[in-house]
């Protein structure tokens, strides 16, 4: 189960010209800035990822940054014309994975695709959990616990699990659920 709000900070895949990826992302930040889009686009992520430089089967004691996901760079945005206008006009951008095209506004990332492509670079995802707090209600979106519901009694955004008292066997049971696999209700 996907939670979809529109007028809310999404991550969003955007198309560019493979190997264009960071002149894109240093044109995007400019124009946010220059555009006054700060309140509106937030991150512009490449998903790099240092490598060993291997020469004649053997490693050289260098790294090299490379592409995991050549022409794709990822936006955390809020949707709006203004937002989508700038993004979309960026020299390099050639559009937004999941927009049908003729004036459709893209469909965001799901929250548990971004984790792993952040987690997969290394970046924290902590602010993808921001919106959460003690005394949310929410769903187990995967698991074993799949479709469970509860509520949140505390959260340890760093380790990245919240524990979550929900009713299992006619008694409340307090379980530590990943950050990524609950939504709120």
């Amino acid at each position: 189960m996907t939670d979809i709000r529109l007028g809310e900070k999404q991550w969003y895949v955007v198309n560019t010209y493979s190997g264009h990826e960071q002149k894109v992302k240093t044109n995007l930040e400019r124009r946010i800035v220059t555009m006054g889009m700060q309140d509106f686009i937030f991150n512009v992520v490449i998903a790099e990822k240092e490598f060993p430089v291997i020469k004649d089967g053997k490693p050289t004691g260098k790294y090299k940054m490379k592409n995991i996901y050549p022409g794709y760079i990822y936006v955390e945005m809020t949707m709006t014309d203004e937002a989508w206008f700038v993004i979309r006009n960026t020299p390099g951008v050639t559009g937004f994975v999941g927009s049908s095209g003729g004036g459709a506004k893209p469909i965001p990332v799901p929250r548990e695709q971004i984790e792993q492509v952040l987690k997969h670079i290394g970046a924290s995802p902590d602010e993808l959990y921001t919106d959460y707090e003690v005394g949310n209600d929410v769903v187990v979106t995967r698991g074993a616990m799949e479709g469970a519901t509860g509520k949140i009694t505390s959260i340890d955004i760093k380790q990245g699990f919240a524990t979550v008292s929900m009713v299992m066997f006619g008694r409340n049971q307090d379980v530590d659920v990943a950050l990524g696999d609950l939504s709120k209700v």
